[in-house]
């Protein structure tokens, strides 16, 4: 018994038809909330998979929550029939040979998974949540595969954005500003614009939904109602500057005062090494950048970072190692003091402060010198990295976007760090102590010193 094929019938709008009658090597769809571009994404590319034999499309989110909830489902329903969904390679295949494989890129580096592969069509959806790297090292995939019979097919990449995210520059620079670089072609990129009142579907069924962007936050609002991408602002330290911020690894003066910044997490552990000069000013002199530690392995991984010679005053940690743990009944304080590190201080937290703090270190100079108050050295990469990439947070005037997750590891160690050095009140409470604790007369040395004292 032969196949039964399901007819869909579709509407499109005005412009989402001009988004499916592109053909240009780089498309980007949207600007706005409810502009359609889930629906018109997804559709695109299951025209292209039923039309062209062999075409090898892969399709990508952010998240694995966001790729399921916003594309797997509605697939599954879409492609009844008509294509087959094989769940361990997360990719629908045609009768034709087609293929649409799902993905995400939660992390930077996840990226790397679909190098080596090659498909003639790549779907970044919410493109401003992808990084400027995880999209050029897409764009290396982005070829003929040799499995397609049409070999005039020219291979492009298709995208939905929103003002916003962590790749709103990169985008707003190509399609928005059109500023191109040296072997960026000006044919190449082509943008539709499309706002909550081109969706016909939308407006006639829940037309309460405009009423609920005009609700928003200014700022927000210009951007997710009318799709102006120059109302959200830019870098949330546009005072970082690599050439006057940054300098060459050089050996730090033995009498400096040397200290450590921890920011742990299963998923990242991230610790800062940093050294007072004589004058005051702070130099970020190291860092440990590394995945999936416990915090035992964390602890020797950062203890052996440290050379014997070097004299750390203190450690401060993020607070949430003083809390106890389901699986062990203990704290990450008692496993890391356990496993070696002493002198650790439980970091002040105050987000806003804190990059206020960052802010001011950033633009403070010593005017006799012409030097910075904060330097950090180049060889702190993923430092380096993760500064100039943290964006504004949507809702909290003057906080920091805590996503995409793996960029906020190094800033956080860094706001430990310099929180560290601002005088605050001692921090009246000691665990695993069960006398009276005399703080008039605690020291660095002690273990449980847990002040935010200038040393």
């Amino acid at each position: 018994m032969g196949r039964v094929m399901r007819e869909h019938i579709i509407t499109p709008n005005r412009k989402q038809i001009t988004f499916f009658e592109s053909d240009a090597k780089y498309t980007a769809y949207g600007g706005a909330r409810g502009g359609g571009k889930s629906w018109a994404m997804r559709t695109k590319l299951v025209l292209l998979a039923l039309n062209y034999k062999g075409i090898q499309i892969l399709l990508l989110r952010r998240t694995l929550g966001e790729l399921r909830e916003n594309h797997l489902f509605p697939l599954l329903k879409m492609l009844a029939g008509i294509a087959v969904f094989v769940s361990t390679d997360k990719e629908f295949r045609f009768p034709n040979g087609s293929r649409i494989k799902l993905g995400y890129c939660d992390n930077e580096n996840d990226v790397l998974q679909f190098q080596g592969q090659s498909y003639e069509v790549i779907g970044l959806e919410e493109a401003t949540h992808f990084t400027e790297k995880q999209y050029t090292a897409l764009t290396e995939c982005n070829r003929i595969s040799g499995s397609m019979e049409y070999k005039d097919f020219k291979p492009r990449m298709y995208f939905t954005c929103n003002p916003g995210g962590v790749g709103h520059d990169w985008v707003k620079r190509l399609f928005i500003d059109k500023n191109y670089r040296t072997n960026e072609n000006s044919r190449d990129y082509f943008f539709i614009k499309s706002l909550v009142f081109d969706n016909h579907f939308l407006m006639e069924h829940n037309p309460e939904y405009v009423d609920t962007l005009k609700a928003l936050p200014e700022v927000r609002r210009r951007a997710m109602l009318y799709g102006d991408w120059n109302s959200f602002e830019g870098a949330f330290f546009p005072e970082f500057d690599y050439e006057k911020h940054t300098a060459e690894p050089f050996m730090p003066d033995k009498n400096w005062i040397k200290f450590r910044a921890l920011d742990y997490g299963l998923d990242m552990t991230c610790c800062l090494w940093l050294a007072i000069t004589n004058d005051g000013r702070i130099i970020v002199y190291r860092e440990l950048y590394e995945e999936g530690l416990i915090i035992s392995e964390a602890t020797k991984r950062i203890l052996a970072a440290t050379p014997k010679t070097e004299t750390i005053r203190y450690t401060v940690a993020s607070p949430d190692l003083w809390n106890r743990r389901q699986e062990s009944g203990k704290s990450g304080f008692e496993i890391i003091t356990k496993n070696g590190m002493k002198r650790l201080q439980k970091a002040n937290n105050a987000r806003i402060t804190g990059w206020r703090v960052m802010r001011e270190y950033l633009k403070e100079r010593y005017e006799l010198e012409g030097k910075p108050k904060l330097t950090i050295f180049r060889n702190c990469r993923n430092l380096l990295h993760s500064l100039p990439l943290l964006r504004f947070d949507e809702y909290v005037k003057e906080d920091a976007a805590d996503t995409p997750h793996d960029i906020t590891h190094a800033p956080e160690a860094l706001r430990y760090a310099l929180m560290s050095r601002e005088p605050m009140f001692i921090k009246k409470s000691v665990p695993f102590t069960s006398s009276i604790y005399n703080f008039d007369s605690a020291s660095p040395e002690d273990d449980e010193y847990e002040s935010f004292i200038k040393y």
